[in-house]
This record gives structure tokens, C-alpha cells and sequence, in this order.
């Protein structure tokens, strides 16, 4: 009688090798899975599996992802690792990979090697690791509470002869000082720190399963299901008795309230089921809404697992309207649109004036999400098979159905002049921005630096995420969205309960040493606006090292 077959132990150099043929092989629950026929099926696009090679995806996977999914996903499997994983630095990140036989050394190599150095001695000597305070809050980022350490100025660190060198140095000390601050301030990226934080982390979302965190309040729908009622309402109310002022901000208010319960059914964070939270997701963000769910998701998943890396974190992917981050002055290249984002003339222009232009710009952000949707369906970017086959037709009917009972019935022929019309139109689409100011609020003024792929799923998240404070009568207002800490980490916790998980996940965050940020409303608005002038003056040196470079080419470097 033979036993059971013996599955096969991957070395790493076996997978790089696997990697470097063109396989998409990924690593979940020290399983090896070769992914590559699942790309054109997976209901959330293949970027974010993109993202995923040659790591150990585990917690991302476990984080977005039903238990029956992971299940599902052991069809893939083609053997397992033994012992914790050395991450890869993914092809769509630029990894570099050797095929079996190439004994070069590589990148890879490296960072093997330095699996068990913290960065910060990479960097510079004389870094700390930030250990627990003995101060309940400290570990807290909040300014209301304390004053963080102001950046440096460069003119005390260097003086250098022109233009030129003054503005390349001080974006390259900007860049890092920056780095080393989170260096500084998050802790070590060597295995055992990254180990315990791991361990800690799926701890707490056993806890947090235990408490029953991810049972989804349905009575809590039942209020909200009142008040989409009553703002859909008021809107036909006023429209049909002549007040289309006031009619318009009833729907900008219906449409605001919509985006959460949106935000839900894309998370699978209402009935937890595949089929049926896609079809309240299509009623209300397409056919309610105007706004494609499947583009969302496509979206989302990749924000949610690169956070706030600048090439390839769409959320953050705004030119030429807004950059937070000195790469976009580079004309960086895009891994999730697939091209080049110019940071050309109109760019430049906007750019130096975009804490100017930030709530103005949000105020219409609505009409770019619209094209967006449409570009999704039109260009065939949702999965042509699979679970998800009938996802396209079903949107494409939807958003159809949209723009036929929104600016066909409405705005043409209930509104009876142009002027009316448009004016309808544009506080319609006005009123809802605060969504917009929420979503950006949320990590526009949080790090964006790149410190490796060593870093952990949880600090990474934490890293790049900031909790707005806010009394409980307003949850109503934020919608779920002012706990993007807990929602990044745990994403498909039903945000009902994301107020209740909040004191477990600051506990956890103190016992492992990573800064909390919570902010209030108003200072987290002040952050951002205060982030994105400090952008606009580098992009002002930028252009001033351009202008000179042109005029004195005989000085350039």
C-alpha cells in the first residue's frame, strides 16, 4: 500500500527560478501557490496579485479574502516552504529574478542576507528602535496631544554654489529625512521584530472574531436604509413642487450616504456572500450611483496592499491635479494605469497651488470617478471569466440604467431650463464631496516612503494610515471611513463594529511598538493641506533647478 504522496519542500532559489520564467507563484500559509490560470478569474483584477509575487501573502490574502476563498485556493498549490519567508521584491515592483543555472549574485541575495539588519543601519548609524512608552498616549499621533519633532532645514545642513545643487540636494535630504523618520519612529524590520508583530496581529483578529466583530449588524442597515429613504425622498419632494436647489443637495446627501454601504458590499462586509453582496454593490454604486463597483474593487484591492507607494498605489495616483510625494515630479511610471504620469506644463502649474485647489478640485472629484467606470467597462477591464463573467454586463446595464433615470428623467425632463439644469447638476455633485476629503484624509499626510520589502502586512498598514477622532453621533457622517486603521487591517469587518474593535487594536498597537495615528477632523484637514504645500514648494525648487538648468547648461550634473 503506498502512503500518501509527499509534497514538495521549495528551496527559495527554486522559486525565484520559477519566478524569473514567468510563473506567478505566491506564498500562503507556508503553502507555494502557482497562481498564473487564476489572473483572468480573479473577481478583483490581477494587479493585486501582481503585487503579491514571490512574498509570503498570507495576511493580505487572509485580510481581503473569505475562508471558502482560501480554500479554494489550495487548487494552486504546488508544494510548501519550510520556515518563516524572505520576501521577493515583485517583477511589477522591479524585482529582479535568476532563472535555474544563473549563479550570480543578485538582489535578492542581498536581501537575504540582510534579513535579520534593520534598515536604519543601513541608512545611518545611531537609529532607535521605538520601544512602549510609559505613557498611556504616547504612542499615539495625535497633535493634539503632542508636538512632533520639526523637519530640518536644509539650509543648515549644506550650502552649496547654485541653483542647481541647492534644490537637488534638498529634495534628495527631504526624501531622506523622511525615510529616516519612519525608520526612527516604526520598529525594526529585522525577522524577529516582523515575526512577533505578525503573530501578534492574527492574535488579535482571532480575538477580534471571537467578540463576534465580524457579524454584520443588521439592524444598524435598518437606520440606514431610513435615512437613504428619506434624503431619496426629499429629493423627489422638492423637484416635483419646483425646489431644485434644494432638491439637488437631498440627492448630493442620498448619493453621500450611498458611497459607505458601497464601500460594504465591495468588502463582502454585509452578507459575506460572493453573489449577493456584488448585487447590492451594482444597485447602489452603479444603477444609484452612477459608479462602477467592479472598477472600485479592481482598485481598491490593489490601495489596500500597496498602500501609499507612489508607483503603485492608484489612491494616491492623482497628476496632474495633486502629488504628494516628490517622485510624481519625475513623471513616474504608473504599474496599476500602465503609463507614464506626465509632470508636464499644466501639471507643473497645478501642482504649486494644490493646497490652494484641494477642496475645490474634490468638489467635482465625482465627475472623474464617472470616467474612470466607464473606461473600466468600455475597455474590457473586468474579468472576462469566472464567477465574475456577468459582472460587465450587469454594470454596463446598470450605469446605462443610471444616466437614463438621472440625466434623461431629471435633469432634461423635470428641470425646465439650462440654467436650472446645471446648476442642479453641479450641487448634486458638490454635496457629496466630503467622501472625497475623507477617503484622501486618510492617508494623503501619512508616509509614502518605501522601507523594504521586509515590512509587515500590519505595519505597513498602520504606517500609512491615519484614524480620524470623532464623537459617536457622527459616525453617521464619516460613514466607517474615520477607522481606516482598523478597516486596513481587518478591511472585511463590517464597519458597524469598526468603533467597538478600535480599543483592541490600539492596545495591540502600544503592546508591539507602532505609533497610532488618530487625528481630529480638523487637524487631520490641517495636515493634509500643510502635506501638500510642503509638496508645492518642492515642486517650486524643482522648477526653479529646471529653469536654471536651461539657462546655464554648462553647469548642469
Amino acid at each position: 500500500m503506498g502512503g500518501p504522496t509527499e509534497e514538495k519542500l521549495f528551496t527559495r532559489r527554486e522559486i525565484e527560478g520559477l519566478i524569473a520564467e514567468g510563473r506567478k507563484v505566491i506564498i500562503v500559509d507556508d503553502k507555494v501557490l502557482k497562481v498564473d490560470p487564476w489572473l483572468k478569474y480573479h473577481p478583483g483584477g490581477d494587479k493585486a496579485i501582481m503585487h503579491m509575487v514571490g512574498r509570503d501573502a498570507t495576511d493580505e490574502v487572509t485580510a481581503l479574502h473569505s475562508a471558502a476563498t482560501k480554500q479554494m485556493m489550495l487548487k494552486f498549490k504546488v508544494g510548501r516552504i519550510q520556515g518563516p519567508w524572505v520576501n521577493f521584491k515583485p517583477p511589477i515592483q522591479g524585482g529582479k529574478f535568476r532563472v535555474i543555472g544563473d549563479d550570480c549574485p543578485s538582489e535578492n541575495d542581498l536581501a537575504a542576507d540582510f534579513t535579520n539588519v534593520a534598515p536604519s543601519d543601513l541608512v545611518s548609524s545611531g537609529a532607535t528602535t521605538p520601544t512602549s512608552s510609559g505613557s498611556e498616549r504616547d504612542y499615539i499621533l495625535d497633535p493634539r496631544l503632542r508636538r512632533r519633532k520639526a523637519p530640518a532645514d536644509s539650509s543648515s545642513i549644506s550650502s552649496v554654489s547654485d541653483a542647481e545643487d541647492e534644490a537637488t540636494l534638498s529634495l534628495r535630504q527631504e526624501a531622506e529625512r523622511r525615510l529616516q523618520e519612519d525608520l526612527d519612529k516604526y520598529p525594526s524590520l529585522d525577522m524577529a521584530t516582523q515575526q512577533n508583530i505578525i503573530a501578534k496581529y492574527r492574535e488579535l483578529d482571532q480575538k477580534l472574531r471571537d467578540k463576534g466583530m465580524y457579524q454584520c449588524n443588521y439592524w444598524a442597515y435598518g437606520v440606514e436604509c431610513l435615512r437613504y429613504s428619506l434624503c431619496f425622498g426629499l429629493f423627489l419632494y422638492f423637484l416635483n413642487t419646483g425646489w431644485y436647489k434644494l432638491s439637488a443637495v437631498f440627492l448630493g446627501f442620498f448619493w453621500h450616504q450611498l458611497t459607505f454601504t458601497a464601500h460594504d458590499a465591495g468588502h463582502m462586509g454585509i452578507t459575506h456572500n460572493f453573489a449577493v453582496d456584488t448585487f447590492i454593490g451594482i444597485f447602489i454604486a452603479d444603477f444609484c450611483g452612477g459608479l462602477s463597483i467592479g472598477w472600485w474593487k479592481r482598485n481598491h484591492n490593489v490601495h489596500h496592499i500597496v498602500t501609499n507607494e507612489p508607483d503603485h498605489d492608484p489612491d494616491i495616483q492623482h497628476l496632474p491635479f495633486f502629488a504628494i510625494d516628490q517622485k510624481f515630479f519625475k513623471s513616474l511610471y504608473s504599474t496599476y494605469y500602465d503609463r507614464v504620469m506626465e509632470y508636464d506644463a499644466f501639471a507643473r502649474f497645478v501642482i504649486r497651488a494644490q493646497h490652494w485647489l484641494y477642496y475645490p478640485m474634490l468638489g467635482f472629484g465625482r465627475l472623474n470617478l464617472y470616467r474612470l467606470s466607464w473606461e473600466y467597462i468600455l475597455l474590457g477591464q473586468a474579468p472576462k471569466k469566472g464567477i465574475a463573467w456577468w459582472h460587465r454586463y450587469a454594470e454596463l446595464s446598470a450605469l446605462t440604467l443610471f444616466w437614463v433615470w438621472y440625466g434623461y428623467f431629471v435633469i432634461y425632463r423635470c428641470i425646465p431650463t439650462t440654467s436650472d439644469r446645471i446648476i442642479f447638476f453641479c450641487i448634486s455633485h458638490v454635496v457629496p464631496f466630503p467622501v472625497h476629503v475623507q477617503i484622501t484624509l486618510s492617508h494623503f499626510a501619512m508616509s509614502t516612503s518605501d522601507i523594504g520589502v521586509a515590512e509587515s502586512f500590519p505595519q505597513r498598514m498602520i504606517r500609512t494610515t491615519m484614524d480620524v477622532d470623532c464623537p459617536e453621533w457622527l459616525d453617521f457622517f464619516h460613514g466607517g471611513l474615520q477607522f481606516q486603521v482598523i478597516h486596513h487591517l481587518y478591511p472585511r469587518m463590517p464597519r458597524h463594529n469598526l468603533r467597538a474593535a478600535q480599543k483592541d487594536v490600539m492596545e495591540f498597537c502600544k503592546e508591539v511598538g507602532l505609533p497610532y495615528a488618530l487625528y481630529g477632523f480638523y487637524e487631520g484637514n490641517k495636515a493634509v493641506i500643510g502635506h501638500l504645500a510642503e509638496i508645492s514648494k518642492q515642486a517650486a525648487i524643482f522648477k526653479e533647478c529646471q529653469q536654471y538648468c536651461m539657462e546655464n547648461p554648462g553647469h548642469a550634473h
